[in-house]
């Protein structure tokens, strides 16, 4: 069984290096609540995706938590997000969500929200790594934790949901495909569509425990292009395993990634006098947002990969949205965290008011030529520092003359440096690409 995560965004500290087990899970539940307890009686959430391992990591953490002290309440399958905003309306002291997002079954993961909603302070994260290196010391019997199941979460999530559009929104006439990814959100998506008027065909909505991104979702979003076009959709919508990611098909079946999201709700905020600043992305958001939102005079910033890392910079901006073109989006006036199905929202809302369809829409922004290439690697040496692959960076990037830019980083969850070059010119812009990926390569070997 694999490990993702620590966190609420990715790998987090040392925490991050162990394999999720159940005795691991057992000893974390603990120390959590060890650290969350030190205040007094606590209550902690605790939320899962669908894939099979969820059920037993969720009794480890629960009886870990127990044993510490700490009432649980148990929501069941729910979005990443949903676990968020729940916390917050129970005015419990942590979430926890048992997930691996956009990764297959037999991975999983363990996320982590604090009282607001929000990541948990350096401080505490600190605190559980500690805690995870003692005995483990269950408290007397009087003092042991309690669980209870929450039953109305899905209902007050999809009222949550509906909440982040104007009262008495209708979105009667609309033809949407929703492609669940048979995970978090296969219940409470196809509802919340639903209950706004839209007419709703859903695919990939049957968790079994073994199909969680498997061939759906947005990651794999050729079932959902497939189906829009046969069922003459208006568009459609794929969320990820948890539903913190969204990419959306225009009519047409074309593919309307997160950049593109991310400019339709901003230009839509913008027009209602409501963007309070400007737009965070990331270092992989395409040149042709940037300059989209430049015509529109939005102020731009480039966050690192990671939507720990765009949250970071719109807090520290006081800025309200961000996102990367993965699709995961940040709506900090409706929420605390990514959240696919307020994004979706935000979008349909946009659309509404222009009174456009999403290829329209989508057509304002011009999106640069980018070819990325994996490159695997393996052991100590950091093939970003070799001289030959910084050489070779920089002269593309000079033979480029301003007209595009070159990026290497390695990946936060696999051994793979990720090579990016964008620019004007897409031959000349792959042939740079594998170019560049070449160099990486023969010092990887």
């Amino acid at each position: 069984m694999a490990r993702k995560y620590f966190g609420t965004d990715g790998i987090r500290g040392r925490v991050g290096q162990y394999p999720i087990t159940p005795d691991f899970m057992l000893k974390l539940g603990w120390a959590a609540g060890m650290a969350f307890r030190r205040q007094g009686k606590c209550r902690i959430l605790i939320g899962k995706d669908t894939r099979i391992s969820g059920y037993m990591f969720e009794s480890a953490l629960e009886a870990g938590l127990a044993a510490a002290g700490v009432d649980v309440q148990l929501l069941g399958p729910m979005p990443t997000p949903a676990i968020a905003y729940l916390t917050r309306t129970f005015q419990a002291e942590a979430g926890i969500v048992i997930s691996a997002s956009h990764n297959p079954h037999d991975d999983n993961g363990i996320k982590f929200f604090s009282g607001e909603g929000t990541k948990l302070p350096d401080e505490v994260e600190q605190l559980i790594e500690e805690l995870l290196d003692q005995p483990m010391a269950v408290v007397d019997s009087a003092s042991l934790g309690k669980a209870s199941r929450i039953n109305d979460a899905s209902g007050r999530y999809i009222e949550f949901c509906k909440s982040s559009v104007p009262s008495g929104t209708s979105f009667k006439g609309l033809k949407l495909v929703v492609d669940c990814a048979n995970g978090a959100a296969y219940k409470v998506a196809p509802s919340v569509f639903r209950e706004l008027g839209a007419e709703v065909r859903v695919i990939a909505a049957h968790p079994d425990g073994l199909n969680i991104n498997d061939g759906c979702g947005s990651t794999h979003i050729a079932a959902l292009q497939a189906e829009v076009v046969a069922q003459q959709a208006d568009m459609g919508i794929a969320f990820d395993g948890d539903a913190d990611r969204v990419l959306m098909v225009d009519q047409h079946g074309s593919v309307v990634d997160g950049d593109e999201l991310l400019f339709i709700i901003a230009r839509d905020m913008q027009e209602r006098g409501c963007l309070h600043g400007g737009v965070v992305g990331t270092l992989m958001s395409n040149l042709g947002l940037e300059l989209a939102l430049v015509e529109l005079n939005i102020p731009f910033v480039r966050a690192k990969v990671g939507d720990r890392y765009v949250i970071a910079e719109l807090l520290a901006r006081n800025w309200l949205l961000g996102g990367e073109n993965s699709g995961h989006l940040v709506c900090f006036q409706h929420t605390t965290t990514g959240d696919a199905i307020i994004a979706a929202l935000q979008v349909l809302m946009a659309l509404k008011r222009r009174e456009q369809t999403l290829a329209e829409a989508r057509a304002a922004l011009c999106k640069c030529p980018q070819v990325l290439v994996n490159v695997r690697f393996s052991g100590e040496t950091d093939p970003l520092e070799h001289p030959s692959v910084k050489e070779a960076s920089a002269r593309i990037t000079e033979r480029m003359a301003g007209r595009g830019r070159v990026l290497l980083r390695k990946s936060g969850t696999e051994p793979l440096v990720r090579v990016m070059v964008e620019g004007d010119d897409e031959h000349q812009v792959r042939a740079y690409a594998d170019e560049l990926a070449g160099i990486v390569a023969q010092v990887c070997a």
